[in-house]
């Protein structure tokens, strides 16, 4: 019995990812709010009525994949943040480090690059909380480094946000710049805007300008 429910349950997860995979896959030529229910059942080969076991409506399945997507963005930033200073080289390497996860998940960044300001508030709504979320979390990591000592709070998750607003659009213009000399502007520019706030950050405290 137990052999059996394991059987069902692994099927049921397999059914699950597929739907995931095929909405990702077709949401790189269309926005969520244009996706259909059949197109995404079309696709995996199951009847409608399936997609109902997994999802409540393709809104809950974008916000799985809001869910799915900042996830595999989190480790990218977390290193980003304990990456980033004031030396060239720990910038540089910051940026490589979105480029690379922009070409290991492109469909992901993508749909969050679309989504965010997208016409479905569920999914709208769901970046918007997993973003201040995560800033938080980003912030409590900035409290830790030496440079931030001083700071308030509010300063830093307004300092988190800037980086985390700074890695999803340098990862959006990585997108459209996948090669070549596009990609080095994008790169050199990804670079400045690093260093600006890095130098923002060294100097916030500096005759009362931060607080």
């Amino acid at each position: 019995m137990s052999h059996t429910l394991g059987v069902r349950q692994a099927q049921k997860q397999k059914t699950r990812r597929a739907l995931l995979d095929a909405a990702l896959e077709l949401l790189e030529e269309q926005s969520l709010s244009s996706l259909g229910l059949r197109e995404v059942t079309r696709a995996v080969g199951v009847a409608p009525t399936a997609f109902y076991r997994h999802f409540r409506s393709i809104e809950d399945l974008g916000v799985a994949l809001v869910e799915e997507a900042l996830g595999s963005l989190h480790p990218m930033i977390r290193t980003i943040v304990s990456t980033t200073g004031d030396g060239e080289e720990r910038i540089a390497r910051a940026v490589e480090l979105i480029a690379g996860h922009v070409d290991a998940h492109p469909a992901h960044v993508r749909f969050i690059a679309r989504e965010r300001h997208g016409g479905v508030q569920a999914v709208r709504a769901a970046i918007r909380d997993q973003l201040a979320l995560f800033a938080v979390e980003v912030g409590e990591a900035l409290a830790e480094d030496p440079v931030s000592a001083g700071w308030g709070e509010e300063d830093l998750v307004m300092l988190a946000q800037l980086y985390v607003d700074q890695m999803l659009g340098t990862a959006s213009l990585f997108l459209e710049a996948p090669v070549g000399e596009a990609r080095e502007r994008v790169f050199r520019m990804a670079v400045r805007r690093l260093r600006l706030i890095g130098t923002g950050r060294a100097h916030w405290l500096d005759g009362g300008v931060g607080g």
